[in-house]
């Protein structure tokens, strides 16, 4: 059986709020915690933007299961920072905390000023980071020269085993490139066959055997027409084209992008329903891909009764 998070979005709650939620889900029975980590929010209807690396410590020493998080290195973050974070978490909670990375957003890494790399760029970035941190939580001193800098940086705080660092790709040709040097795949879920095409682009490219996790994201509230009018309100964005979505460089320009995505358009990307056995069925149908974690994100605001109903009907059947 998939491992089965709930998803602590900070782009749409204060990190105070975060903190109970992932509490109470503990306590219903979900398996652990997968966190995002942004500056900016998608929307001004979210507006939150809690700085992750210091919610996980206090959510961490609030709870006794385990976390993942994806996060972005090479320009908002150096690498080295990143994993002495790591680093860190890891040295207090031992094997609780599980490590993916992604090549950004520019809504986020564009803060910095600095100009914002194509594709190909920012994947030879990404990898470059992933490399860098591997090496400084196995207890190298670290200089590399290329993309990213470093200069004989050490980490003398770090976990008692370097932890496995896995890629997050929401298209088939990332994936496959991630097969390569990942320890394991993110991605998201997708209909109409296109999640089956990632994972196998993952497998069939040296990712075979190892970890495949998927965050599904989803509507749900025992009100249908709220699940609908919450979904429309708070991620209407994710009908916009995954590669102009990496391109888009603040709040206004995502407002702006996804003003005239109808409720319907809405209903037909994210799965929408009252029904925790609507829910309990797509899961059962990602995890027979092979897929070893899924990340369980309602989108609504009404977290307390989503993590109350999934924890009656999912994990105490």
């Amino acid at each position: 059986m998939a491992i089965l998070s709930y998803h602590a979005s900070h782009e749409q709650f204060s990190p105070s709020d975060l903190l109970a939620y992932v509490k109470l889900a503990e306590q219903a029975g979900f398996h652990g915690c997968h966190s995002s980590d942004h500056f900016h929010p998608w929307s001004e209807r979210q507006g939150q933007s809690g700085y992750v690396f210091s919610w996980l410590g206090a959510a961490m020493e609030a709870t006794q299961f385990p976390f993942s998080v994806i996060t972005a290195p090479g320009q908002r973050y150096h690498p080295a920072i990143v994993a002495q974070a790591i680093g860190t978490l890891l040295q207090m909670y031992p094997n609780r905390l599980g490590i993916s990375l992604g090549s950004g957003e520019a809504l986020n890494e564009c803060i910095t000023g600095d100009a914002w790399p194509e594709k190909p760029i920012r994947n030879q970035r990404l990898l470059e980071c992933a490399q860098i941190i591997k090496r400084l939580l196995a207890g190298e001193e670290v200089t590399h020269t290329g993309l990213v800098n470093v200069h004989r940086a050490k980490l003398y705080t770090r976990p008692a085993t370097t932890p496995s660092i896995m890629c997050a790709a929401l298209s088939k040709e990332t994936a496959a490139w991630a097969g390569s040097w990942a320890d394991g795949l993110l991605t998201t879920y997708q209909p109409e066959g296109r999640l089956e095409e990632i994972i196998a682009a993952f497998c069939s490219n040296g990712g075979e055997g190892k970890p495949v996790h998927v965050k599904l994201t989803f509507s749900f509230a025992q009100d249908e027409q709220l699940a609908h009018s919450e979904a429309h309100h708070q991620w209407r964005f994710d009908c916009i084209d995954k590669l102009k979505l990496a391109e888009l460089r603040s709040v206004a320009d995502f407002d702006n992008a996804a003003k005239d995505i109808s409720p319907e358009k809405v209903a037909s990307t994210i799965p929408i329903s009252n029904s925790v056995d609507h829910f309990i069925r797509l899961i059962n149908k990602i995890e027979s891909m092979g897929v070893n974690h899924i990340v369980l994100h309602n989108v609504g605001r009404n977290q307390e009764e989503f993590i109350t109903a999934f924890g009656n009907g999912l994990f105490r059947r």
